[in-house]
């Protein structure tokens, strides 16, 4: 239980802010890539430093700004059906869990935030990061649960929640309810019927705007790329390959698509299916090309006229502030997350949508390609706070940090 009283922010000079931020990532990069962009941000506005503590296998692989490190754990994997498993198949995946979740608290505790950005799951991965939130904050740490713009239809997140006890752990934990959006696109939590004493704590920071990384000495770029492309990415690639499959079909059945495709299959991709997808590349020369990941992906977005995605959140931050061309290909299962996104913003104007369950025909995908290069450019499109999240986060931690007000959760029990 949380004590009644608040106790004093952890002692020290308020600079630089120690932030810890919890990354669950059981599934894919969005989770760790959203994290180390607020990271890094954080780190250039304010001189913050932050801790990612993250499940992500391979990250590892991507740079971080000064100050700005991360804890890997134990990793698990999403079965076909949707449950999970301890990557190592031999290990139960309660005794994962249990690991994962005494990482997190011994980082808690020797780390000692000021504040701590839970991303996404208000209670983590199986419960895992409840024991280091008590201890935060008992500490007297700031506590901030970080939604992406779209969670899921709201009849199917209901009962997830309730499941989960998220609705009561956000009562009863957390300070302010960050979205990574403007509320003209999505409205995350609406249908849900939570407290007004929570939808008080709700703040719409706008999308978070993305940076071209400084490109690492003596950078490879692939042949293709040298001239005008297209970029094809699927994120991590681990449920892309009906949109790969479909651009490698376009290709094949309409030479006339003006513009070559770079596709970058993402680390997660099945090696069977990287297999086959290669061998029909091979026998497209000069009109597809492939590579497997790259941790510095925003500067192929950059240089390509045009994309090609299924329209998770972080590419469709990359969409919008490298002004890009982009055709979606959303997936709609098991979540409807990106299906909810692609359409919301093809409404207004900011990409076009297809999704292979209307026709999964090669010639409607090339026609989509040919088209691309006349596209508008999203910002023809105006929405006000589009792109002002960064902005947002760091005046909100300066707010958080340096208030003397109880924290919300803390007056909420006492009414």
């Amino acid at each position: 239980m949380i004590a009644s009283r608040p106790s004093p922010a952890p002692a020290g000079p308020p600079e630089p802010a120690r932030i810890l931020i919890y990354s669950h990532d059981t599934f894919g990069l969005g989770h760790l890539r959203r994290s180390r962009t607020i990271a890094n941000a954080m780190a250039a506005a304010l001189g913050a430093r932050s801790v990612i503590v993250s499940g992500s296998p391979v990250a590892d692989r991507f740079s971080f700004a000064p100050g700005v490190s991360a804890v890997r754990l134990p990793p698990v994997t999403k079965r076909a059906d949707g449950s999970y498993a301890s990557l190592d198949p031999e290990r139960p995946l309660a005794d994962t869990v249990a690991e994962r979740s005494a990482i997190i608290a011994g980082t808690a505790a020797a780390y000692r935030p000021h504040l701590v950005l839970v991303d996404k799951e208000p209670t983590g991965f199986h419960g895992e990061i409840l024991p280091a939130l008590e201890q935060a904050a008992a500490a007297g740490a700031r506590l901030v649960l970080g939604l992406r713009d779209v969670l899921d239809d709201p009849a199917r997140l209901a009962p997830e929640w309730d499941r989960k006890g998220a609705a009561a752990a956000l009562a009863r934990l957390y300070d302010e309810v960050w979205v990574y959006g403007v509320p003209r696109i999505h409205r995350p939590l609406a249908g849900l019927g939570l407290a007004p004493e929570i939808e008080a704590r709700l703040i719409y920071t706008g999308y978070l705007r993305r940076d071209l990384p400084a490109p690492r000495p003596n950078r490879p770029w692939p042949a293709l790329a040298e001239s005008p492309f297209f970029l094809v990415t699927p994120g991590g690639g681990g449920d892309g390959a009906a949109l790969i499959d479909w651009v490698i079909a376009a290709y094949e059945a309409d030479p006339g698509i003006p513009l070559p495709a770079l596709i970058a299959f993402g680390p997660f991709l099945a090696p069977e299916a990287r297999a086959a997808f290669l061998a029909r590349i091979a026998r497209l020369p000069g009109r597809l090309s492939a590579i497997t990941f790259d941790s510095e992906i925003e500067l192929l977005m950059q240089r390509a006229a045009g994309l090609v995605a299924m329209g998770g959140y972080n590419t469709f931050c990359e969409i919008l502030s490298f002004d890009k061309r982009a055709v979606l290909v959303p997936r709609t299962a098991p979540r409807r997350e990106q299906e909810i996104r692609a359409r919301a913003a093809e409404a207004l104007g900011l990409v076009r949508v297809l999704t292979d369950a209307e026709d999964p025909a090669p010639l409607r995908m090339a026609a989509a390609l040919r088209a691309l290069p006349e596209q508008p450019e999203p910002s023809r499109m105006v929405v006000p706070g589009l792109l002002d999240g960064l902005d947002a986060i760091a005046g909100r931690v300066r707010d958080l940090l340096a208030g003397t007000r109880p924290p919300a959760r803390l007056r909420a029990a006492a009414r």
